[in-house]
């Protein structure tokens, strides 16, 4: 039996794969903050803190006692923060860091044993990765953009030791993260000073881009087929929004003079 290690298991992306792989036969190290009781005797959860160098240890520790081999790590552990730049707090700007990069380094690197020749590593970044942010999202475009780029640099590396690494830059899609952008998005509205003008147009401008969404499960297929692929490319896309596609086609300066004449 494949064993696979999923962090974010019990969030909706992570959740719709675990339950995937397990049904396909996979024995599932379900790694999240907060763990729910296995629906499958396929699903071990694990509790584990991504942010504590200690608690990641800890899980290293428990998983070694079910298997000492691992065929794929797949990430879906990440949060969603929508904020200006220049007016959110210090220890949020850290804080996205540490649990959208330094989360999926330290998993990399503390389960590197149990990875063999042949094992995968799919990290789950974002459609944002590539793409230049919208205002506001920044905070999130850019830690999406440096673990995309950690991903690739990890493959170069990897790839010495016959292991791969994959990336699934996703669009909207349907959970909980859906829920926790909107709260983001009002809560900044609602304490902004610098943007107050600009912040009802640009909820119009979220609101559209999140219509487009899909529905979880889709993303576990699109997950499951990447790491059955024997020689996986490095970047997979899934549900790209066609305005992003759009704006970005055009020239910086462009982009800027449209944001600002919509949002001004």
């Amino acid at each position: 039996m494949k064993h696979v290690l999923i962090t974010g298991a019990f969030g909706g992306m992570g959740k719709a794969t675990t339950n995937l792989f397990a049904n396909k036969g996979y024995k599932v190290l379900a790694l999240d903050k907060r763990v729910e009781e296995a629906t499958n005797e396929n699903i071990i959860p694990i509790s584990a803190d991504l942010t504590d160098e200690n608690s990641v240890i800890k899980a290293f520790e428990e998983v070694k006692k079910v298997t000492d081999s691992l065929y794929a790590i797949i990430h879906f552990a990440g949060i969603y923060m929508l904020d200006s730049l220049v007016e959110m707090d210090t220890k949020e700007f850290e804080k996205i860091f540490k649990i959208n990069v330094n989360g999926a380094y330290l998993v990399n690197k503390t389960f590197l044993p149990l990875l063999k020749s042949g094992s995968k590593i799919v990290i789950t970044t974002s459609e944002l990765a590539v793409l230049d942010p919208l205002p506001f999202t920044g905070i999130y475009a850019v830690t999406k953009g440096a673990l995309d780029k950690y991903a690739y640099s990890l493959r170069m590396e990897l790839q010495l030791k016959d292991i791969k690494v994959s990336v699934l830059r996703a669009g909207a899609v349907a959970t909980d993260m859906i829920g926790a952008s909107t709260d983001a998005l009002d809560r900044f509205c609602n304490k902004t000073n610098l943007y107050a003008f600009s912040s009802t147009k640009f909820k119009d401008i979220v609101e559209k881009v999140e219509a487009r969404k899909i529905k979880a499960e889709k993303l576990a297929k699109k997950t499951y087929k990447i790491l059955t692929k024997k020689n996986p490319k490095f970047a997979y896309k899934i549900n790209r929004n066609p305005l992003l596609l759009l704006l970005n086609a055009l020239p910086k300066s462009l982009q800027c003079f449209a944001i600002k004449k919509i949002l001004k």
